[in-house]
Formats: structure tokens, sequence, C-alpha cells
């Protein structure tokens, strides 16, 4: 079984390429943090290079920019290639689903700003409609 969910946010603009064959082609890169502190008491990001195509790819670029966060399905898959005698090896995440969790915008609202309701002042025992 080769099956891959991650969670975690485009480091950059997804670039969106047409193969010869006219096939949308759509890479991206996600930072997944881990689920564990490092000695800091910080997480550790993992950058994980995904890969989607035809209407997932196309709907992607269209839709989602730089820090937005994603969940995606998919697979993990190996290729190479010789580059100047040199063989590179390539790890990705095929996509098969994208489904968004959330804007960067969203995140970044202080946390002060979701509890706004502790500041209102009690209203005194007279004023009280029951």
């Amino acid at each position: 079984m080769n099956k891959a969910i991650l969670i975690g946010r485009l480091t950059r603009e997804p670039e969106l390429k047409t193969t010869m064959n006219a096939t949308s082609v759509c890479s991206f890169t996600l930072a997944v943090n881990r689920r564990y502190k490092n000695a800091e008491g910080n997480y550790d990001a993992d950058f994980i290079n995904c890969v989607a195509w035809r209407g997932t790819a196309e709907y992607l670029a269209k839709n989602y920019g730089k820090g937005d966060m994603l969940g995606v399905v998919g697979s993990i898959q190996t290729r190479n290639y010789d580059k100047d005698g040199t063989k590179v090896y390539i790890t990705e995440v095929v996509v098969e689903e994208i489904h968004f969790v959330g804007s960067k915008k969203e995140t970044d609202k202080p946390a002060e700003t979701m509890n706004d309701f502790t500041e209102l002042p009690m209203p005194a025992d007279d004023d009280m409609p029951f």
C-alpha cells in the first residue's frame, strides 16, 4: 500500500506547466510540521515536494498561493534522470486529492481577538431580563 496524507503550508506559489502532450502539471512544496519539538522547544518542518496533474493541477494553481494550508492525499513516487552524467533521484507525492485547510491570513490573527468577549463588562443584576 502506498498512501500519503499531509497537511502543510505552501512554501511558494504553485508552478503550473504544460507537457508536450498539452497535459497540465503543477509542482509545489508543502512545509509539514513534525509531531515533536526539537531541543529549542520548536517544531521542525519537512519540505515535501508534490506534483498534481490535469484538472487538479489547474485548480490548485488558480485557487491557492504561498502560505495557504492544504491537506493533500496521494502516493509517494520516485523517479530519476541523468544530468551531466550524474544520476539525479527525486521523491515526491503525486497528488490525488487537495483539501483547503486555511489561509495564512486566518491564522495570523492575534490570539486575543478570538476571546474579545472576555473584555465585555458584566451587566448589573437589575439589568438582567430574568
